[in-house]
């Protein structure tokens, strides 16, 4: 999430939400990310809700982080339960940071225990948590997978060495692989890995041996995303000082086409523009869920959550947000309430990334006619949208967000 929070209203203390965005609460896919705010250094791209030790100075702590959690998750229960209708157990679990490795196996099994003993689990959920690869082991993997934890997913970024120093990752060019074959041993199914490609000095050679290396893994799961330099990161303002170029969008169209080739070629199918999994099951059910416009409640400092149509977020810092949580009031600092005319657009957004693409009927009379314009630029493909669907093109998943503009113009 980003180091700058939306503009909203004002949510209520208790957290109460309107009654129109209940009805149907159970009837939607429904998640729980828990935000874990921890991370031993800061990476220099990562505009993300974390904190080291040093600079929470004494204002937080794992166990005061956890009792904050367990309050909000009880409150989130209240809050969907309010007017007597059933609280939805969870369809999936992401516990994501932050570093949530850095709990170790006992604080992610408390983690998920805070889970049951609030909303629950249905039978079958998708449980994944978060790592990076210096903060893992065989002991944390074994004792994640006894927790209930059903998939891992490791933050590699890339296995070039001078890459990790620019990115300011702390781990090894080889660890993360190690680390995804420590996960497989100890019995987990489903591991992702995570590549950044576009990272300043990185060749294509560079990405070839990255992606080489992934597939030695034996994953069967990666998420593939082009580096962003984001405002008031480190490396922004390396990049302001002019000690390291912007990415270059051409650079970063062909490393898509790469990784794309590579992973397809390897028996990896993409379902959504950044992610690639060996099948259905591989992939990942929770952000499935975000994609198709599901619910789910958002815990842990700056986590945001959704709704039925309202769209909220939390105090950042974590001992602001557990100092409220403590008085009985709702973390939660601002919140937006969407029209129909918001909630189709987001549609479109989102469902569209997906390769089982758009349904038709999510557009309005003039998005119809852009689609079969951009079935006649090669963005769409045209026997979908004779099917009822808008499906991107290889070359649409490239200008993906123009396509969209195009669509909800």
């Amino acid at each position: 999430m980003s180091a700058l929070p939306p503009t909203g209203e004002q949510p209520p203390e208790r957290g109460t939400l309107p009654t129109t965005a209940l009805a149907g609460v159970g009837q939607r896919p429904f998640g729980i990310y828990v935000h874990v705010p921890f991370c031993a250094t800061r990476c220099g791209y990562c505009d993300f809700n974390t904190y080291t030790a040093d600079e929470l100075a004494g204002g937080g702590s794992f166990r005061g982080w956890l009792d904050a959690l367990r309050a909000e998750l009880d409150l989130g229960v209240r809050v969907l339960g309010e007017h007597g209708g059933p609280v939805p157990r969870a369809d999936t679990v992401f516990v994501g940071g932050g570093t949530p490795s850095l709990l170790g196996g006992s604080g992610l099994a408390e983690v998920l225990d805070a889970v049951r003993s609030s909303f629950g689990l249905r039978p079958g959920a998708e449980v994944t948590t978060e790592a990076n690869p210096e903060s893992t082991s065989p002991e944390l993997f074994a004792s994640a997978l006894e927790a209930g934890y059903t998939r891992i997913s490791l933050g590699m970024q890339s296995a070039a060495e001078h890459v990790l120093r620019v990115l300011d990752r702390r781990h090894t060019p080889g660890r993360a692989v190690a680390a995804a074959r420590e996960a497989m041993s100890e019995g987990f199914e489903h591991v992702s890995l995570d590549l950044i490609y576009g990272t300043p000095g990185e060749s294509t050679d560079d990405l070839r041996t990255s992606l080489e290396a992934v597939l030695d893994a034996g994953v069967d799961h990666v998420s593939a995303y082009s580096l962003i330099v984001e405002d008031g990161t480190a490396m922004a303002r390396r990049v302001r000082r002019g000690e390291l170029p912007m990415p270059d969008e051409d650079v970063l169209a062909a490393d898509y086409e790469l990784v794309d080739s590579v992973l397809s070629k390897a028996g990896f199918d993409w379902y959504e523009v950044s992610n690639w999994a060996r099948g259905e099951a591989a992939r990942c059910g929770h952000n499935l869920g975000y994609w198709r416009g599901g619910d789910w409640w958002g815990a842990g400092p700056g986590a945001h959550s959704h709704v039925g149509g309202v769209r909220w977020w939390n105090l950042k810092y974590p001992a602001r947000y557990a100092a409220a949580l403590s008085e009985g009031l709702s973390p939660a600092v601002g919140r937006e309430v969407l029209g129909a005319e918001d909630q189709r657009v987001e549609r479109v957004m989102l469902e569209l990334r997906l390769s089982e693409g758009l349904a038709v009927e999510a557009l309005d009379e003039a998005g119809v006619a852009e689609a079969w314009r951009a079935v006649a630029d090669g963005l769409l493909r045209a026997d979908a949208l004779r099917a009822g669907r808008c499906v991107l093109t290889d070359r649409g998943r490239l200008l993906a967000d123009g396509v969209v503009r195009r669509l909800i113009a």
